[in-house]
């Protein structure tokens, strides 16, 4: 992978939990155990300013990654990494190995391509609209990708993508799918209708005429002096 974490490593002789704050506070390093794949396991000790950097990037928590220690490379994925709960300090990591046929569950990022020239957005204005962001696969550790690519060159208007459309790597899945969950993915919509501003009257002062009409002031008060000037009828 382009984006692979290496993390170094030493192992850990001294055990218990006086020696692991010694670890934390002498060493600058923090306690961890590599386990799995039916190898024995190793007390391990990462430095701090390593897995801080590493614990930064969105790859550190799904993809393999790769620990140097005596010289030899263990292949893990992280399964818990523990933080003090006020300040947030790593406390102890737990690291599984992997081989390239050991099926995981991960949680992969989509790639969006060709959103600026998108046929629906050129041609007839529409507004690309982004249902999810990631999705859950369950795939072999050597064909994790880093992303899923989604191309929206071509979609049209009222067109959509959904979860069974998705090119995934050779033997991945998504866990649980079936045609009753196949959510959308993306889709090009109609652009909202602008909302009609309502239409401003020249002001005018009261009484004041607009167009030869009179104001109904005017009107009533024309009507009450036609009304005393009646002669009653017989």
């Amino acid at each position: 992978m382009s984006n692979e974490i290496i993390l170094n490593a030493d192992l850990r002789v001294r055990t218990g939990t006086n020696k692991t704050r010694e670890i934390r506070r002498e060493d600058s390093m923090v306690p961890a155990i590599i386990y799995g794949n039916e190898e024995e396991s190793k007390n391990i000790k990462v430095k701090l300013n390593e897995l801080t950097k590493a614990s930064e990037n969105e790859l550190f928590y799904t993809q393999v990654l790769k620990i140097l220690l005596e010289g030899q490379e263990e292949k893990v994925v992280l399964k818990e990494l523990q933080r003090e709960p006020v300040k947030g300090k790593f406390l102890h990591a737990d690291f599984q190995r992997v081989s390239r046929k050991t099926k995981l569950k991960v949680i992969v990022p989509f790639r969006f391509i060709g959103e600026e020239d998108c046929e629906g957005v050129k041609t007839d204005g529409g507004v690309i609209a982004k249902a999810i962001s990631e999705i859950e696969i369950a795939c072999l550790a050597g064909n994790i990708p880093e992303a899923i690519e989604i191309d929206i060159t071509n979609l049209m208007l009222n067109d959509a993508v959904r979860l069974s459309e998705l090119a995934l790597p050779e033997g991945a899945e998504i866990p649980g799918f079936d045609a009753e969950n196949d959510q959308m993915i993306v889709s090009v919509n109609p652009p909202r209708a602008e909302e009609e501003e309502p239409e401003i009257l020249p002001e005018g002062e009261e009484g004041e005429t607009v167009d030869g009409e009179e104001t109904s002031e005017d009107q009533t008060d024309s009507a009450e002096e036609t009304s005393g000037d009646a002669e009653p009828t017989d």
